[in-house]
Order: C-alpha cells, then sequence, then structure tokens
C-alpha cells in the first residue's frame, strides 16, 4: 500500500469512528450511516474524542454562517465522506456555496454514494439540477447550487486554484476552510503553501485546522509507531510539535490573529449539559486515557479580517 492510499484510508476510519458513535447516541447525524460500510466498536475514550471534534468544528462552523449571515463560503480540504453539508441543509443553514475537495479516489467514491443513496442526492436536488463529472476515475465530481465536490491533490496549490476558479468562487466573500488530520499528512512547505493561498487569496478568511500534537512523548511515539504500521507517515509532525508552533505558522503566512487550543482544554469549554449527557452513554473506567488523548490533538483557527468579521472567534479563549 503507497502512502497515499494509507492516507486515503483514515478516511474510511474516521467515517466508521463517527458513525458508531452516532449510533450510540454522542451527536445526531442520519447521514453518516450512508457512507460508511460497516460501524466496527471503538473504546469510549475514542468516541469521546470524536465528539469533542465534531463538536468544536461544527460550533465553530455555526458560529461563522451565523455572523456572516450564511453571504458565505465554505471550503473543507480533505473532506472526505464528511456529512456538514447535509446537516447544514437539514437545518436550512447553508453557506452560499460548500465546497469540499480530497483526491480523486475519494470523491469519486462519495459521487457513488451520493448517486446511490436517495437521501444525499435529494438534498442536492431540491433547489438545482446536479451535475455528476465524468473523470478519469469515473463520476469523481459534483456540482449543483450549492455543494461542489472537487477531484484534486492538495499538493498541487496551482490547479486546486483552477479547479476552484472553474466553478465560480469568490474571493471576494468571506470564507472558512475547513482541515480536520489533513495538513499533518503533508510535507510542511506544501502545508505551508495552502495556509498561506489561503490567506493571500481571499479578502476575509477563517482557517480552521485539527491535527495530533505534541507527540514528542511516549504517547506520541506509540501513535506514530502505529500509523507508521499502516503506511501513513505524518510528514508534518515535526513542523508544528507544539501549541506555539501551531500559531506561528499562521503569523508566518501574514494572517491576522491565530490561536490554538489542546483538545483537553476544548472539552472543558464544550457545554457542561451536553459533557455530562455523553459521559452517561459509556462508562469510562480510568478517565486518565480520555485526557491523555486529548492532549495529543489541537484545534487551532486564524483569522484574517478586513472588516471585524473574525472577532467572534476570539471568545473562545477568554
Amino acid at each position: 500500500m503507497s502512502d497515499d492510499q494509507a492516507v486515503r484510508a483514515t478516511n474510511d476510519d474516521a467515517t466508521m469512528c463517527k458513525s458508531f458513535a452516532v449510533q450510540l447516541g454522542y451527536w445526531k447525524d442520519r447521514f453518516v450511516n450512508l457512507m460508511s460500510r460497516n460501524r466496527s466498536r471503538k473504546t469510549p475514550e475514542i468516541n469521546r474524542g470524536y465528539y469533542a471534534r465534531v463538536k468544536a468544528v461544527g460550533d465553530l462552523l455555526r458560529m461563522f454562517l451565523k455572523t456572516t449571515a450564511n453571504n458565505c463560503q465554505v471550503i473543507s480540504l480533505g473532506a472526505g465522506f464528511d456529512t456538514n453539508f447535509w446537516n447544514l441543509q437539514e437545518e436550512d443553514n447553508l453557506p452560499l456555496n460548500y465546497i469540499e475537495v480530497d483526491f480523486a479516489e475519494v470523491t469519486a467514491a462519495k459521487c457513488a454514494y451520493i448517486k446511490a443513496r436517495k437521501p444525499l442526492h435529494q438534498a442536492l436536488s431540491e433547489d438545482s439540477e446536479i451535475d455528476f463529472i465524468f473523470g478519469l476515475s469515473g463520476n469523481d465530481a459534483v456540482r449543483s447550487k450549492n455543494y461542489n465536490l472537487i477531484p484534486c491533490d492538495l499538493r498541487y496549490i496551482n490547479i486546486l486554484e483552477q479547479r476552484l476558479n472553474e466553478i465560480g468562487i469568490d474571493y471576494s466573500l468571506p470564507t472558512i476552510c475547513i482541515t480536520e488530520c489533513v495538513l499533518v499528512y503533508m510535507a510542511p512547505d506544501k502545508s505551508e503553501e495552502i495556509i498561506n493561498w489561503m490567506g493571500r487569496r481571499f479578502l476575509d478568511a477563517v482557517f480552521i485546522n485539527y491535527e495530533p500534537v505534541n507527540l514528542n512523548d511516549r504517547f506520541g511515539e506509540v501513535m506514530l509507531q502505529n500509523l507508521r504500521a499502516r503506511g501513513c507517515e505524518l510528514k508534518g509532525v515535526a513542523a508544528c510539535p507544539t501549541l506555539q508552533s501551531q500559531t506561528e505558522r499562521y503569523y508566518n503566512a501574514g494572517w491576522t490573529y491565530a490561536y490554538a487550543l489542546l483538545m483537553s482544554e476544548v472539552y472543558q469549554l464544550l457545554p457542561r449539559e451536553e459533557i455530562e449527557r455523553i459521559e452517561k452513554i459509556e462508562f469510562l473506567d480510568e478517565t486518565d486515557l480520555l485526557v491523555q488523548l486529548l492532549k495529543h490533538y489541537c484545534l487551532s483557527w486564524a483569522i484574517k479580517d478586513s472588516t471585524g468579521l473574525g472577532n467572534y472567534l476570539s471568545s473562545l479563549i477568554n
């Protein structure tokens, strides 16, 4: 298995983890099961970790939509089988354009799910026609009024920009970019290109990134060993080993503000009633396992802001 294949396989694993957590009741998502072949059992700390990830990223996204009155764009890089678009559509909370980008092999599989599963393609066709674009690997792209699925290797930023231009990207609109466990799989110069390009091309932008951090200990060594055993190399982990280096990457690229929190800190900021609810779903004998896991992931975000648009995000660390 090549490194690229191993990275793509992590999408299947993440989707299965989310599907199992949803089945147990951690959060509601009636679409994730439509893109998962099975729901293998995961440990309670993994389920709570995924809850914190989904909740935190989802809350930031919805805050952005509210602040812009939905007059904005969402770009999800390395989107995999993410279902945010369908959940937002069900909430009547869509941006003007929701764009997902991933390897052609991933987008082709997602196209197949969208075509085969009525709730998925029905959501796209309510207000517009769906256009499935034929590529080398089959139907590997989707174009519709509010949703665009684009095949692209993110290591080639010029091709990414070309494909975004083809679907009518508007660089003057407030735009939020989401990357979850994506940049860390890329060589540092390639992830820097994405962060630089996003900050340079868009007038008002927010960048949200979720990925491993603090891996210079025994827990981190085991995590890296397990990933290598699956053929995955975290090529970018050495470039951003700490929270400080996470924020510095944005400042070095010219972003106005940058913040980073350990997921253990994010977990404590989530609504208390929600935490109490999910902690009743499964018994966790050793809570240290969860704390240890969350201390090795982080949520970072940056703001390029000429209008005061991003000020709301700073409230998360006050």
